[in-house]
């Protein structure tokens, strides 16, 4: 308790937890009307699969994503903030006073872990707030009802909780491998935002000139695992919804443990 109370000091005592909220804000105003522009779309066009056609997919997917608007930029912003907690040390040179004062080394990347995971339920918490207020709006200005009693926007809701939990993970495992605050925050920025499309685009020419099962595994890109794990298959080679939470749980163990176990063989000083 001790380590996690002095971590939670040092993010309080930095400006970067509040920089990064008041980044969240827009990013997430703009999610909200890509969403809304979605819905819309979708009430007003007939047949079974709503606004599918014009690439939105279904109305339950439609309002899910209502509901969980801003998890794109949500992570993002999660993942760095959980990077900067590992990589604030080597940064401000206080790597080696840290982990001489614990030298259980795991137990210092434990106790990051456990505040990347409030720091990620914080954000989750606020954005899901805000979406539970605006989300009715925008569905009764549309003429539809809020589904606040269908099922599957509260499954997504938890689902969203628990991709935000899993990338803060993903984060200070990155962190502790690229020490580097300024070499993290833009590889992960680049690898998340610009990797994301250019992976896409592999799988579909793969898809379409090599082997068309390809196309299934655009999945193994974490933010489509996020968006599948949330909303489930969008087209008919997607796995199910699983494999998704499956996926992102590999990237995360995969980084945390990798980062840990590299962290006690690394010369700190």
């Amino acid at each position: 308790m001790n380590l996690i109370r002095a971590e939670l000091l040092k993010l309080r005592t930095t400006s970067m937890w509040w920089i990064f909220a008041v980044i969240l804000l827009p990013l997430w105003g703009l999610a909200v009307g890509y969403n809304w522009l979605a819905a819309e779309v979708t009430l007003s066009t007939d047949g079974p699969l709503g606004g599918g056609d014009m690439g939105f997919g279904s109305l339950e997917r439609v309002v899910a994503g209502l509901y969980t608007s801003g998890q794109f930029s949500g992570v993002l912003l999660v993942m760095l903030l959980s990077a900067i907690l590992v990589t604030s040390e080597f940064f401000h040179l206080t790597a080696t006073s840290t982990f001489l004062a614990t030298p259980r080394r795991e137990l210092v990347i434990a106790a990051k872990m456990v505040i990347g995971v409030l720091v990620a339920l914080t954000f989750w918490l606020i954005t899901t707030v805000l979406n539970l207020a605006v989300g009715p709006l925008v569905l009764s200005g549309l003429g539809a009802s809020a589904h606040l009693d269908a099922p599957e926007v509260w499954q997504a809701i938890a689902l969203n909780g628990l991709v935000h939990v899993l990338w803060s993970l993903v984060g200070v495992g990155a962190g502790v491998l690229i020490r580097s605050q300024i070499g993290a925050v833009i590889t992960l920025a680049v690898v998340y935002i610009i990797g994301t499309q250019v992976l896409q685009v592999v799988f579909f020419a793969l898809s379409t000139y090599v082997w068309e099962p390809f196309l299934a595994l655009r999945i193994l890109v974490p933010t489509l695992a996020s968006d599948l794990l949330i909303s489930g298959p969008q087209l008919a080679e997607d796995p199910p919804r699983w494999v998704g939470g499956l996926i992102l749980v590999g990237y995360a163990a995969i980084t945390s443990i990798v980062g840990t176990l590299i962290t006690k063989q690394r010369d700190i000083s």
